[in-house]
């Protein structure tokens, strides 16, 4: 077995580790990071940019949106189950971490929002091609701090994951990893950071506790970044308490890179044929996710007709460069890769064959719904008037519209200072949790409303966890 010592252990160089090497590493600090993968990022890498609060930019552009504000509307949407003393305090640190990306050399393109919520607090990280590129734009920041950590004397050991947590007399101790080779690693520390960004692709867990089938009910957004849950395991081995776990979700027909039709305002329906929401709330991805959710096989779908489908190709094009083409086009390409998940019909009788709705319920359902187009009155949900679109002129085009996880939040309880807590609620000394694994920000729905939340947090946590856990230490040292 091999030995190695240092200051902090940080489990994992996604973007929660990073921030946390970084941080810790600034300080002057012995750091060793663990990644099982063979490239840092993790599934950061398909960011475009985080939250921030009152930033200098967001200053310069007259953007006016306080902590104190952004607090209230964060603790309203998740109804006060968040921990308020962790919002404020993640909040209140946004500003300066922008400062503290810049200071390494990250630009940021340009201040936005996702469409939900109409808060300009997501900070896009600038590259080459803009936020169109079709890649994600902070793969360019965690690289950056990949680098700066280096230059700070980090230690990042890649094909090494962590496989238990070291805890005696109470305190964390360090850690074992296992290397390429299958040797062990024993690396002594005096704190341990938690950031293995969750458990996505572990379908045990994504059932046992947020209530979805992996790949039937609920199709990962990032595949294959091996998010299995590790770091919420081991800390709960060493005593951490949980939290409540579920899904970042997202909404879309599986396996389709992009497909604009799929993303307006058309009707909605169940296996049962009938209207479930007001298809206006399918900006707010959570809102979407969660009314999906409650359906039968967690399903909906979405129907147009050849009159709708007109209507929408004389739009402008929008989206990622290359993804476009005329419907008709981005159908044949779907179809190409075997998507089972949409669908062209002569009539509706055979688009209920070919779905599984009901054809009852769906008539009855369009019987209304076209009546609603025609007065312009939608008497069941309150839809606008300008997005009824009536469902009569064959060809129809409908899409199955499933949840989709960007990531999942919740498993190991922090306090505000980023410190484990165990079962009785006491901070376990020198285990630090940062990013999703330790997400007790959000309650039973994901703050749509305020953009970049998730990685924003990642960023902020990992590094208020490095900060939090060189400052342990050195009153360790001074006892």
């Amino acid at each position: 077995m091999k030995h190695l010592k240092a200051d902090v252990v940080v489990i994992s160089a996604g973007s929660a580790g990073l921030a946390a090497t970084v941080a810790a590493a600034q300080t002057g600090a012995k750091v060793i990071t663990f990644e099982k993968a063979s490239t840092t990022g993790g599934a950061g890498n398909f960011a475009h940019g985080l939250l921030a609060i009152d930033s200098h930019i967001q200053r310069k552009q007259g953007i006016k949106l306080s902590v104190e504000e952004a607090f209230k509307i964060h603790m309203e949407v998740t109804h006060w189950q968040a921990d308020a003393r962790l919002v404020k305090t993640y909040y209140a640190k946004t500003a300066s971490t922008i400062e503290w990306l810049e200071k390494m050399g990250i630009e940021f393109s340009e201040i936005t929002d996702h469409g939900a919520g109409n808060k300009l607090v997501w900070h896009i990280v600038k590259t080459e091609g803009g936020f169109h590129s079709g890649k994600g734009q902070a793969m360019v920041m965690l690289q950056v701090l990949t680098e700066k950590a280096g230059e700070y004397g980090a230690q990042i050991l890649l094909k090494t994951p962590v496989k238990q947590i070291l805890k005696v007399d109470g305190k964390i101790t360090g850690v074992i990893a296992e290397d390429e080779s299958g040797e062990e690693i024993r690396a002594d520390a005096g704190a341990v950071i938690v950031a293995t960004g969750g458990f996505l692709d572990n379908a045990v867990m994504l059932k046992k506790y947020a209530g979805f089938k992996l790949e039937t009910d609920m199709f990962p957004v990032r595949k294959n970044h091996n998010l299995t849950g590790d770091g919420i395991r081991m800390a709960w081995e060493v005593g951490a308490a949980p939290t409540l776990m579920n899904l970042q979700m997202a909404h879309d027909v599986p396996n389709l890179e992009f497909m604009p039709l799929f993303r307006q305002v058309n009707i909605l329906v169940n296996m049962d044929g009938e209207r479930f929401m007001n298809e206006e709330a399918t900006s707010n991805t959570t809102y979407f996710g969660n009314a999906i959710s409650r359906q039968k096989n967690k399903w909906a779908f979405m129907i147009v007709d050849e009159d709708t489908k007109k209507n929408f190709e004389k739009k402008p094009a929008s989206g990622p460069p290359g993804m476009g083409g005329s419907i008709e086009e981005q159908f044949k390409r779907a179809f190409d890769k075997g998507n089972r998940h949409i669908f062209i019909a002569d009539s509706l009788e055979d688009l209920c064959s070919k779905t599984g709705i009901n054809p009852a319920g769906l008539k009855k359902t369009l019987d209304e719904y076209n009546s609603f187009c025609q007065t312009g009155r939608d008497e069941l949900f309150f839809v606008k008037p300008e997005n009824l679109h009536q469902v009569k002129q064959p060809k129809f085009y409908a899409g199955r519209i499933m949840p989709h996880g960007l990531g999942t939040l919740g498993g190991i309880r922090i306090n505000h200072r980023i410190e484990v807590l165990n079962k009785n609620l006491n901070v376990i000394p020198g285990l630090y949790a940062a990013g999703l694994d330790a997400n007790s920000l959000y309650g039973d729905s994901y703050p749509w409303i305020m953009s970049g939340n998730t990685f924003g947090f990642a960023i902020n946590s990992g590094r208020m966890a490095g900060e939090n856990a060189v400052t342990y230490i050195r009153s360790l040292q001074k006892a």
